[in-house]
């Protein structure tokens, strides 16, 4: 077994998106080579509805799909070809978006305020921009959860993992998506295919990805003093990219640690990216573009 190194430890950054709604991006636009297949990452909690409520109105998507699984608070959506429906604490959405649709998301916090979830974006390769767009839409309920005998527990939204299958099925890029909780004091090492490139992005307690013997330093993106000294512990927000190999270890702090373990085939194709639509040439962009004035940008079928 082959430990996966970090490669760094990524802060997010405060971006405004949709009609006002504050968020929290981990990565995307112009990061593509480090996180192929993916290409976004926003962390959208907020527990003042101000920031929120404006939400997501009408707005296009093409040639990718998005995740977004909700931890808190509820999202109403709905799209051009006429599907709707509602998102609470616990649920996922895979949306396909293939060869468009236009569609809003509007959040709505709960009881407390709260809105909590996370939405990533997976690339589709060139053979499949253009398929018909789908959604899979998982109830909290449908998604399995597995607890091993430390107590680390995961649930498996899409991927094989420690003997469950997540339910989402069919996305091109084969991923594997899992909310991992690791208790506190415990040091767990959990499997990647070697082929795949993988990030984790914690949201709750802290720890450190690294080895127990000769660990490498790991600058985050905030040191800018080169002599400062090296920072291992990832924490609340904290996005942690890894390099090669079979396996990732964490050792979770005081308070455990949860977090998303994220990996995917990478698909390397050139990218070309205006806002919401990610196709491969500059000429399939502007021909999306067009078809947005020209009204034909939904393709019925």
């Amino acid at each position: 077994m082959s430990l996966r190194p970090v490669r760094k430890i990524i802060e997010p950054k405060p971006t405004i998106e949709g009609a006002g709604v504050k968020l929290q991006r981990a990565f995307g636009f112009g990061q593509t080579k480090d996180f192929d297949p993916f290409l976004l990452l926003d962390d959208f909690r907020n527990d003042n509805p101000e920031d929120y409520l404006a939400g997501f109105p009408w707005h296009p998507h093409r040639g990718i799909e998005t995740i977004t699984y909700v931890l808190a608070g509820s999202v109403e959506h709905g799209d051009s070809l006429g599907n709707k429906g509602k998102m609470s604490a616990g649920d996922v959405q895979w949306m396909t978006a293939g060869s468009g649709i236009l569609h809003q998301e509007m959040p709505k916090g709960d009881s407390r305020g709260r809105m909590h979830g996370f939405q990533l974006w997976a690339n589709l390769p060139s053979s499949l921009k253009m398929i018909h767009p789908r959604y899979q839409d998982i109830p909290s309920g449908a998604i399995p959860e597995v607890t091993d005998d430390d107590g680390t527990r995961v649930r498996v939204i899409c991927g094989d993992f420690w003997g469950k299958k997540g339910p989402v099925e069919g996305v091109a890029a084969d991923p594997s998506y899992l909310d991992v909780s690791v208790p506190a004091g415990t040091t767990k090492r959990l499997k990647i295919e070697t082929t795949r490139n993988a990030f984790a992005y914690v949201f709750a307690g802290s720890g450190t990805f690294r080895g127990a013997s000769d660990p490498r330093a790991v600058l985050t993106d905030k040191v800018v003093d080169p002599n400062a000294p090296p920072v291992y512990d990832a924490r609340n927000h904290s996005l942690v990219l890894f390099d090669r190999g079979d396996e990732i270890s964490v050792q979770a702090g005081d308070a455990g640690i949860q977090f998303l373990l994220v990996s995917g085939k990478p698909i390397e194709e050139p990218v070309a990216w205006y806002g919401p639509i990610v196709m491969n040439t500059q000429e399939q962009l502007r021909q999306a573009v067009a078809e947005l004035h020209t009204g034909t940008f939904i393709k019925r079928g």
